[in-house]
């Protein structure tokens, strides 16, 4: 790993899933493989106080990870079809996390490709939160690894490009609670950002 490249440590994500939604912006998702991608749209849900958050009602079996320790990956099957994965926030017990919703693909677009055989243009890789797990072949066996200490095969890395000075502030996507809370960032003007 080129000395630039540092891993978010566990500090970066005890934090608020509103502060640290737009900090990830710009650091890399990695997979040990090769593949890795720019975050480049993210949304925060805030466990107990927010009725969209998987963990609004408590724990449960399905939503178990979000409520462990910060920088987990929790990973979730939505729509009978897709899977999504939210890196855990705040503090171990809370149930917050934070939505990886696209990456602009940096390495292994070849890996990528093949395993989203039926997009068009590289562009649409990792063009929303499913798309990107499909494309980093995130799924159930992923759910719970640490981003921190890599034992799992992922982590997110700082590569020493700053998150934008200004990113663009919206409400979420594909949510009828809570709708209107300004809780998705992204970087302005990138062509790899999900449509609403």
């Amino acid at each position: 790993m080129p000395e630039r490249q540092k891993v978010l440590g566990r500090s970066f994500y005890r934090r608020d899933p509103r502060e640290v939604a737009p900090d990830l912006l710009n650091k890399v998702l990695r997979r040990a493989d090769g593949r890795s991608g720019r975050i480049v749209e993210t949304e925060a849900y805030l466990g107990t106080a927010d009725p969209a958050a998987h963990s609004w009602r408590g724990r449960t079996a399905r939503n178990a990870t979000m409520f462990g320790a910060p920088g987990l990956l929790y990973v979730y099957f939505t729509y009978g079809m897709h899977w999504c994965c939210n890196p855990v926030c705040g503090e171990e017990g809370e149930g917050v996390a934070v939505l990886l919703r696209a990456l602009a693909p940096l390495t292994g677009l070849a890996a990528m490709r093949a395993a989203r055989p039926g997009c068009r243009s590289d562009r649409d890789l990792c063009r929303g939160p499913a798309r990107l797990c499909q494309a980093l072949g995130i799924g159930r066996a992923q759910d719970g690894i640490d981003l921190v200490d890599g034992s799992g095969g992922f982590s997110i890395v700082d590569d020493g490009v700053p998150p934008p000075a200004t990113p663009t502030v919206t409400t979420r996507v594909g949510i009828t609670r809570a709708a209107d809370e300004p809780w998705r960032w992204y970087v302005p003007g990138d062509p790899h950002v999900s449509r609403r």
